[in-house]
């Protein structure tokens, strides 16, 4: 269990546990989607082998949203609705009009949905009672605000997007234009310059420096730096973006002890995780100049 992308929010209210947690989810529990639904959410078990909806070690929490979603390309209700429309032709003489269409893939939409093929996703969320860090795992905003509105409505407990007296882009464009960043960090070779003006100008530098001079020429112009590749202490690499999410986290060599079964490695790779991030989330925030009203 290792997540390679971060959305940062915190707990606003009190710590809660994962007992409390354990009875608040399970009245949202993923149920299949029923006759026309087309998608249903709720909270699944987060590991492989667990049949519980919290899963708890050394005190940090990890749940799971799954979604279960039919997939009916557009292309199967045009082609079912296109034969339903010669059939009606045929049977009144004359080609179906605009509303008589409308109503044809309407009725050709549900006779496919009753019997599409439904997928399971699940989106996993770290929860660090002790520190309050409430991390999404991906990189869609969408899916996030998502998950994180299911969790409000199933718990009652606030959360909120981490926001840091210094932005991502400012802090990234000081540090690759002089200033250096704390020495726990490191920046590496991948970087993105956008402009001011025009978000759509984008330069971008993948497994190269930009040396200083084109740095400044960038800067100059008005571009800014909205992702930056960084290393953490030696141990994490990740790549940092104009709001505040983590991506591409890889662990870099540290030890690791082989487990005997699937589920030692499981506890041992959460455990890991939690560990070095519950020390990585706050010295980042630091760097960027502390949370905002703290």
């Amino acid at each position: 269990m290792w997540f390679r992308n971060l959305m940062i929010y915190r707990l606003v209210e009190a710590a809660i546990t994962p007992a409390e947690l354990e009875e608040y989810l399970a009245k949202q529990v993923l149920q299949g989607c029923l006759g026309l639904e087309p998608q249903s959410r709720g909270w699944v078990p987060p590991g492989r082998e667990e049949v519980d909806l919290v899963y708890s070690y050394g005190q940090q929490i990890l749940i799971a949203l799954g979604t279960e979603k039919k997939l009916l390309p557009a292309s199967v209700v045009n082609q079912l609705a296109k034969i339903r429309a010669q059939e009606m032709e045929l049977h009144q003489g004359y080609a179906p009009g605009r509303k008589q269409m409308k109503e044809i893939k309407e009725a050709a939409y549900r006779e496919l949905l009753s019997r599409a093929f439904a997928i399971r996703q699940r989106g996993h969320v770290w929860i660090d009672p002790l520190d309050g860090w409430f991390i999404v795992e991906g990189t869609s905003t969408a899916k996030a605000d998502v998950l994180v509105e299911t969790f409000i409505k199933s718990t009652g407990v606030g959360l909120e997007r981490i926001r840091t007296n210094m932005t991502p882009t400012a802090a990234m464009t000081a540090w690759l234009s002089g200033d250096e960043p704390p020495s726990i960090f490191s920046t590496d070779s991948d970087s993105v310059f956008r402009s001011r003006e025009d978000k759509k100008v984008l330069v971008s530098y993948v497994r190269q420096s930009p040396d200083s001079q084109e740095i400044n020429r960038h800067i100059r112009i008005g571009k800014e730096v909205i992702k930056l590749a960084m290393t953490w202490r030696d141990k994490i690499s990740f790549v940092l973006d104009e709001n505040l999410q983590l991506k591409r986290l890889t662990l870099l060599d540290l030890d690791r002890e082989p487990a005997e079964t699937a589920e030692e490695q499981f506890d041992s790779d959460f455990f890991l995780m939690t560990g070095e991030l519950r020390q990585l989330l706050p010295e980042l925030v630091d760097a960027l100049g502390g949370a905002d009203g703290e």
